[in-house]
């Protein structure tokens, strides 16, 4: 079973969600993990009732949406890996600090404990500025895997990254097998 844990990146959770059926179509079961954030606001991209709604379509799984419900993901529930799509400079400058105050953050640090990968789908407007320190971190450590990204608007933006979200699969499975895609960094 795969961990397919998504924040409030609400732009790209339509990307996210195309992924987490592509990871379905190719026969992998999956356990969503909702942070609060996504499945409590509505805004312009969709409303949290139905991003829950989807993911319970797609993953054919009850959505962990609490501290309580991802604490077990290490030791009772032993996930293959666990994605984190779309993951927000937040979520990852939490999860970098050791901060654990969110389902996600609780999923990941569950996950943690059996030594198994991370892929981090990340969506940030400042990850080129405070948050390249996360970055940087998250690399130092072992079973952390990034799926390849690129400046989204370098002129408009130029501290923002994005996951190249149709590299999911495959990095999964290069996470699996203990290597990280190169090149992590993509040009457009």
């Amino acid at each position: 079973m795969i961990g397919y844990a998504m924040c409030g990146s609400f732009c790209t959770v339509e990307k996210a969600l195309n992924q987490m059926r592509e990871l379905v179509k190719m026969g992998n079961e999956i356990l969503p993990i909702l942070s609060e954030n996504l499945i409590k606001n509505d805004t312009r991209f969709g409303k949290g009732s139905e991003i829950v709604e989807n993911v319970r379509l797609i993953a054919q799984n009850e959505p962990v949406t609490t501290i309580a419900g991802a604490e077990p993901l290490g030791p009772k529930i032993r996930l293959e890996a666990l994605i984190i799509a779309p993951c927000t400079g937040n979520t990852l400058a939490k999860i970098s600090s050791g901060i654990t105050d969110t389902c996600v953050t609780m999923a990941y640090k569950a996950h943690r404990r059996s030594l198994r990968p991370t892929i981090i789908a990340l969506a940030s407007n400042d990850a080129l500025s405070v948050g390249l320190c996360n970055i940087g971190s998250m690399l130092q450590k072992k079973n952390v895997f990034f799926v390849p990204m690129v400046q989204d608007s370098p002129t408009s933006k130029p501290n923002s990254l994005v996951c190249d979200y149709s590299q999911i699969p495959r990095a999964l499975t290069y996470a699996l097998s203990g290597r990280q895609i190169l090149p992590m960094f993509l040009t457009e």
